[in-house]
């Protein structure tokens, strides 16, 4: 596996203990970025990880700010990212069982570096379940390329008995 990993000031302080959960996990990664506590613009890192990753070249992301929102929803303006912000290791793990998350975004204000890399490792060894996972994912992947994107209410909403 192939992790691209980058940050913004003010996950700079966090990069540490997820870069020394990633050399635990010997996952092979690449920092993108930032090198100290000097301002960036998060969207700036945020568009080179998700590029690395949406094309293959990676084979997931991660992304740290001040709270791991910004990266978030930077990341996932671009085609084929599902970012997960995650503050707690069942949302880590579920990210990736459920949603086949492929970037996840962590607080570095927000986060210990203790809880950071539990995280980091829980979503790392975390497989995808498919199954009715996947015909959810399938429905998001189609929202990128859905070229209606129909405006208002859905007139005949499909009816989905496992919903609860």
């Amino acid at each position: 596996m192939k992790v691209a990993l980058g940050c913004d000031h003010g996950g700079f302080p966090l990069k540490q203990a997820v870069l020394d959960a990633l050399d635990a996990l010997k996952v092979e990664h690449t920092d993108f970025g930032c090198a100290s506590e000097e301002p960036v613009d998060y969207p700036d890192v945020a568009r080179v990880v998700a590029h690395a990753v949406a094309s293959g070249e990676y084979d997931r992301g991660i992304l740290m700010c001040g709270t791991g929102i910004g990266m978030s929803i930077a990341a996932n303006k671009v085609k084929g990212i599902r970012a997960a912000h995650c503050e707690d290791v069942v949302s880590g793990r579920l990210s990736r069982a459920h949603n086949d998350a492929n970037v996840l975004t962590l607080g570095g204000r927000i986060l210990g570096p203790e809880l950071a890399a539990a995280i980091v490792k829980e979503w790392l060894t975390t497989a995808f379940e498919g199954g009715r996972h996947a015909r959810r994912v399938g429905k998001i992947v189609q929202m990128e390329t859905d070229k209606s994107r129909r405006k208002g209410r859905v007139s005949n909403p499909p009816a989905y008995p496992d919903c609860g």
